[in-house]
């Protein structure tokens, strides 16, 4: 049993292993364009190892930061605690993260509107303006 774990887990490695090479060769063809330079075979090969052993200690990273703070799951701050050392990533990060933020919550909104109507029930505006058109009649 372990060892077939241990074969599934190389081949996926493999898998991320050649597909941070084929990523890494499509980046360095468009940098080439666009510098008018060539890159061997041999440098998109050591591009391509480099990022995937970096991912692999940012990776590892992560998952200390989180056990460090007492999770088991990583979380945005985990992330832009590593990314603390390259202010520009930091910025975008801590932007990207506030927009997905402002966006679940107003998905959250959306879907407490749709259930809240969905059940014949009234959002606070409306039964306001229910509570204000009964007293306009009771004083009529």
């Amino acid at each position: 049993m372990e060892a077939a774990d241990g074969e599934e887990r190389l081949l996926l490695t493999q898998r991320l292993r050649a597909a941070v090479h084929y990523t890494a060769g499509c980046l360095c063809r468009d940098v080439a364009e666009d510098k008018g330079v060539q890159f061997g075979k041999q440098s998109v090969a050591a591009v391509a190892e480099i990022t995937f052993r970096q991912c692999e200690n940012f990776a590892r990273d992560l998952e200390m930061f989180a056990r460090h703070a007492k999770r088991s799951t990583v979380t945005t701050e985990d992330v832009k605690l590593l990314a603390r050392r390259s202010n520009s990533l930091l910025k975008y990060i801590t932007q990207k993260s506030e927009e997905l933020t402002w966006s679940n919550m107003e998905q959250k909104e959306k879907k407490k509107k749709k259930s809240s109507a969905a059940k014949g029930g009234r959002t606070s505006g409306e039964q306001a303006a229910a509570v204000t058109e009964s007293e306009d009649s009771n004083m009529a």
